[in-house]
This record gives structure tokens, C-alpha cells and sequence, in this order.
């Protein structure tokens, strides 16, 4: 049986490719777990997937892709393969000929499928990455092309097997020296050669002399000697071949192409590897020159705008915003993107930003109550699992951190429901937030349209190790949150419910208000007009929380009194913020679609748990869209430049 064998540079670069498609795959399923829809994955994939360093894997993955595809085309052209991947008339008409023509028009056509689909991945992934054209619709076509490389692999197989068996698929375990191209035609040997075959032909076909009658001969001067015919087109003299026989190939001269010496068989792989070094050294230039920057202005303390919402402050005018298109969370009409524009200002002891983001809904249902006549029930799909997406108000979030790499996330975000083996899996299935390190934090602002919003308040959270967990956490009765915590101190609100876990659990209700309204009319009536779709925003000035002032504690008396059909906020406000956790003040507006958020924070807390606002430091935002955790993202974070 014949060997089959494959050359050196085919080899290379096929298994260069397969190693950075398996990487980019795999990481690339990683991370869509975290979108909407696809828990799937994580259900059934989550002990082969990677769990950590995702993003700064899948990366450099698509820069080998990207580098290796065009190394290969370079490689085909230079070592005179073309063949291999050519698609002309003959190969459309081999899928309706005999099988080995069949299979081999059909393999040409599946390697280009992944051209394209290779293409469209290189593609999406940049313009994702650098946030050109980042939406829902360059997503999904991303998403879907990569389903085409697992289908192609399947093919790809089958097709090479029926071919030639197991020998043919070996062929890409078997190096071979590349075999040197044929020479070019050269159209004056053509023609030569047609004329010798015609003449040959014609001396076959004619007929056989008869001899001559012998003739007394004459006496004649002699003849002088036939000149040589010159021949015109080659620059020299030659003699008639004799017939049948080849006319030798001519010399080569200065207009015909050289042919490749073979010892110099490996120049067609050093020059696209050199080549795929230079794309892959543009494509890392590019991310380190494209990044974006959000500049900090200086102004005066007397230009300090004032925190309400509004955006028509003086300093604010003057300010060119930073855009980011935020995606892969969900809602927002089905898109889970938000398009997210930023302002910044410092006086030298303040920061000051000026935040607006796309929203289709003010949404301030944060897991309310209703009264049926069973009893009372938390309106809820997902709470029970810290997931909720639903009921939920409004929330947006900024990260800061001074960690030295350029996909900050992968140092404080991991994505798996349980990245840590020791600590209990997370019951959303996702993945949790983290530091590495012990001492390390990333800092998170959390603004809330519900909770401490209202009242001026944005949250101070943090990134830190992993916490130890809580008995409830370690039973599976409380979701597991790893390393995020809010900074020490209080806050002004509360959940307005209590939960007997082990109840709910049993399938009994389990829920009941912490306090009901004193005027149950009054509160139905800041709430606004109540509508329980969670696609339905609420209406301007309306509020879904409830203070200690205007209720009463939970008892049977005061339940009794309270109508069936009442829905009562699930967000107490009682207390004031203090300590580390009370570092941001706020205001927000909601109108026309959109969230415009004022921020005022002291540039240095002096707080282990705050970053600094400085130069260098990276900064990622995020927004929600009535939804507990499944927040918008953004891949590459914005450093900060204060003046």
C-alpha cells in the first residue's frame, strides 16, 4: 500500500490552526454562558470548558487565527499548491461526476466554507474587540459563524476518509520535502512542438516514392553549399531534428521564470511565516495604540456641578463624552446592548462623572409583594437562585482597578459555576467575581434605581478574595457571591420581605412582608400605576420603595386589614449610609429612553477598598435592564487620564 504523505509546510499550518481553533472555541463557549439563552452550555459543557484567564486566552487565539490564514494563502501561492483549493468549472462539474471527482470537488468546496467562516470570525471578533460596530446583530453573526468550524471539522474527516481511509488521514502526520512546481509553459517550445508532431504525422500519412529510372548524369557547375536558415524568433541557428525525434528544451533565458532550486524548498514556508509574524505583530500595535481613553478635566471648585440629574451644567457642556457600546447582557428589548456615553471632571479633591446609557424602561420593580388569597407571594423568576430577571429595578455599575493587563476582567471575574472547588457552586450556574490575590481589590460603584438611588446614594463595593461561606451558602439555601462584598458601613435600605428558605423549599409560601403600609391607598398611590409586566416601566415621579415613617412591623392585625390584590414595595428605606460604603453621592434622571446619572466621590478615600482616581487606572462600566446580575459588558476597559 502507498504511503501518503503531506509537506512540511501544509503540516505546520494545519496543526498551527487546529490548536488556535480549539482554543478560541472552547474559551469562546466559556464566555457565552454568560449570555442570555445559552445555560445550556454551561449545563452540559462546564467540566471541558476552561475557567479562568478566559478572555486573555481566546484573544491571542484569534491573532494566530487570523495570522495563519493569511500565512496559508501566502504559502499556496508561493509553492505553487493552488491547486489544492482552486474552484473553477471542472470542480462544478466533479459534484455531478464520478465519486473521486465528487469527493475531491467536495473538499475544495468545504475549505472554503471555512474561509468564509474564518473570515466573518476575524471580522466580528476585531470589531467586537475595538467596539467598532460591537451591537446585538455583529454578536449574533459571530455566535453563528462559529458553529460553522465544528460542522466543518465533522466533514472535513468524513470526506478525507472517504477519499483514501485511515491513510489519507494520516497524511498529516507524515512530512514530506514540498515537491518543486512544474516548470512554466513556454508558448515558443509550444508551437515548436506542434509543428514536429504535424510534419511527423504528414511523413507517416503520404504515400511511398516510386524510385527514379536511372539517368546518364549531366555535367553541371556545382551547387553552392544551402545557407542555414536563421531563425528569427529564438536569436539563433539550429539544425532540422531528424523526424520523430523531440527537439531538446531550450536554455532559459532572462524573460522565462526561474525555476525553484529544491534545495531551497522551505523559502515558501519562511516567507508566510514571516508574514504571519508581522500581521500578528500589527494586530497586537493596533489593540496597544487603540485604547481608549477617558480624560478626567480639571476644573475649579466654583464649575462643580451640581448632583440632580441634569446634565446642563456648564462643566458638562464643555466636555466631549467617551462612547462605549456595552453588550451580551439581557433585556433591553431583547438586544443586551447599551450604548454608554461618559464625562469626567475633577477640583482637585473631587471626581465628578456624567454617566447616560441606554434603557427602553424606568424600571423600579424590585421584587414587590402581592397579596392573593393563599397568602402573600414575592414576584419572582429567578431571586431563588440570585438570577432574577424579572423583577428587578434599574441598576448601573463602574469598576476601577489598577491591574496591569489590558483584559482586566479575567482577573476578577471567572466563568464557571464553580471556579474554585473548595467553595460552594454558584446556584445561577455563571460564573462569580474574584481577586487572586489576597490584599487585592477592584473597586465597584453600584447605582441602584430603587434601592439608596433615590436617595442619593450609590453603592461602594469591591472585589476581593474569595469569602469563606455561610452555613446557608454551604447548603445551597443562599447564593454564593465569592469575592463580591459591599465596603464596610451600612446601608439606608433593606429587602421588605423575610423568607423561610427551608419552607419555600418544601414547597409551602415561605414569604411575607417585614412591614405593611399604614395607608395602604397612599402607597398604591406613590407607586404609581401599577402594571406587573416587567417590560413596562414605571411612570415619572413614581417611587417602589417604602419608608419606616409611612409603615408599620408585620402582624396578623394589620395583614388582615390589608386587601387581597395589594402590592406592596419590596425595598424598605430605613437608616442612613455610613463608613467606607457611603463614599459616592448620586442623582439620576430617567427620560426618553435613557439614564443620566450624576457621580461625586473624593479622588482618594484612603480606603483599602477604593482605587484611587489617577492616572493609569482602568476603568469598565456596565448597566442592567431590570435584571440581578446578567449586566452589559464591555471587552476592552477605558484608562483614565486626569489632567
Amino acid at each position: 500500500m502507498k504511503i501518503r504523505k503531506t509537506d512540511y509546510g501544509t503540516i505546520i499550518l494545519h496543526w498551527t490552526l487546529v490548536g488556535a481553533t480549539v482554543i478560541a472555541f472552547m474559551t469562546g463557549l466559556r464566555m457565552a454562558t454568560e449570555a442570555p439563552g445559552h445555560a445550556w452550555i454551561a449545563n452540559n459543557l462546564d467540566w471541558l470548558l476552561p475557567r479562568h484567564r478566559t478572555w486573555t486566552w481566546h484573544m491571542p487565539a484569534g491573532v494566530v487565527l487570523a495570522s495563519v490564514a493569511v500565512a496559508y494563502m501566502i504559502y499556496i501561492s508561493k509553492s505553487g499548491l493552488g491547486r489544492r483549493v482552486t474552484v473553477d468549472k471542472m470542480r462544478f462539474k466533479g459534484l455531478l461526476g464520478r465519486r473521486p471527482a465528487r469527493l475531491g470537488s467536495i473538499s475544495v468546496m468545504l475549505h472554503w466554507v471555512l474561509f468564509i467562516a474564518m473570515a466573518i470570525l476575524i471580522v466580528t471578533g476585531g470589531m467586537l474587540f475595538f467596539g467598532v460596530a460591537s451591537g446585538y446583530v455583529t454578536m449574533m453573526i459571530h455566535w453563528y459563524a462559529t458553529w460553522v468550524i465544528p460542522a466543518f471539522v465533522v466533514m472535513h474527516i468524513l470526506v478525507h476518509f472517504s477519499i483514501g481511509g485511515k491513510m489519507q488521514l494520516y497524511r498529516v502526520f507524515r512530512p514530506a520535502p514540498l515537491p518543486p512546481p512544474p516548470p512554466k509553459l513556454d508558448p515558443v517550445e509550444l508551437l515548436t512542438m506542434l509543428v514536429e508532431q504535424s510534419e511527423k504525422l504528414e511523413e507517416a500519412e503520404a504515400p511511398p516514392k516510386k524510385p527514379a529510372p536511372a539517368a546518364r548524369p549531366a555535367a553541371r557547375e556545382p551547387m553552392p553549399a544551402p545557407r542555414r536558415m536563421e531563425e528569427p524568433m529564438r536569436g539563433r541557428s539550429e539544425q532540422r531534428m531528424p523526424p520523430g525525434r523531440m527537439r531538446p528544451p531550450p536554455a532559459p533565458s532572462k524573460g522565462n521564470s526561474r525555476r525553484r532550486n529544491p534545495s531551497f524548498q522551505a523559502n515558501p514556508f519562511v516567507v508566510a511565516t514571516a508574514a504571519a509574524i508581522v500581521i500578528g505583530s500589527a494586530m497586537f500595535a493596533a489593540d496597544y495604540y487603540a485604547e481608549d481613553t477617558v480624560t478626567v478635566y480639571r476644573i475649579a471648585t466654583s464649575d462643580a456641578p451640581t448632583l440632580d440629574g441634569d446634565s446642563s451644567d456648564r462643566v458638562w457642556r464643555n466636555i466631549q463624552p467617551h462612547m462605549v457600546t456595552t453588550n451580551q447582557g439581557d433585556n433591553f428589548d431583547g438586544t443586551g446592548e447599551s450604548r454608554v456615553w461618559i464625562k469626567a471632571a475633577h477640583d482637585g479633591t473631587w471626581v465628578y462623572f456624567l454617566v447616560i446609557w441606554e434603557d427602553p424602561t424606568r424600571s423600579l420593580k424590585q421584587l414587590p409583594l402581592i397579596k392573593k388569597a393563599d397568602g402573600w407571594h414575592l414576584l419572582q423568576n429567578g431571586f431563588d437562585k440570585g438570577d432574577e430577571n424579572d423583577f428587578n429595578e434599574d441598576k448601573f455599575s463602574m469598576l476601577f482597578t489598577t491591574l496591569p493587563i489590558t483584559l482586566a476582567a479575567d482577573r476578577t471575574f471567572h466563568m464557571s459555576s464553580q471556579p474554585m472547588p473548595d467553595k460552594p457552586a454558584t446556584l445561577s450556574g455563571r460564573g462569580i467575581h474574584y481577586t487572586p490575590a489576597p490584599n487585592l481589590y477592584a473597586d465597584a460603584w453600584l447605582w441602584k434605581a430603587t434601592s439608596g438611588g433615590p436617595t442619593g446614594w450609590m453603592d461602594d463595593d469591591h472585589f476581593g478574595p474569595p469569602a469563606e461561606p455561610t452555613p446557608d451558602q454551604v447548603k445551597g439555601l443562599t447564593p454564593y457571591k465569592g469575592g463580591f462584598a459591599p465596603d464596610p458601613g451600612t446601608a439606608n435600605y433593606s429587602d421588605n420581605f423575610v423568607i423561610d428558605r427551608e419552607a419555600a423549599r418544601l414547597g409551602n409560601r415561605g414569604v411575607r412582608p417585614k412591614r405593611l403600609p399604614k395607608d395602604v391607598g397612599a402607597m398604591t398611590a406613590a407607586m404609581g400605576e401599577i402594571n406587573l409586566d416587567p417590560n413596562i416601566g414605571e411612570s415619572e415621579g413614581a417611587r417602589w420603595f417604602m419608608t419606616e415613617a409611612e409603615s408599620v412591623p408585620y402582624s396578623a392585625e394589620a395583614d388582615a386589614q390589608t386587601p387581597i390584590g395589594t402590592v406592596v414595595p419590596g425595598v424598605l428605606i430605613s437608616g442612613e449610609f455610613t463608613g467606607d460604603r457611603a463614599d459616592i453621592r448620586c442623582a439620576a434622571r430617567w427620560a426618553a429612553g435613557h439614564w443620566t446619572l450624576e457621580i461625586a466621590r473624593k479622588l482618594d478615600t484612603k480606603s483599602k477598598y477604593d482605587v484611587p482616581i489617577k492616572n493609569g487606572v482602568f476603568m469598565r462600566v456596565a448597566a442592567f435592564d431590570h435584571t440581578q446580575i446578567r449586566h452589559t459588558r464591555q471587552i476592552r476597559p477605558m484608562r483614565l487620564e486626569v489632567q
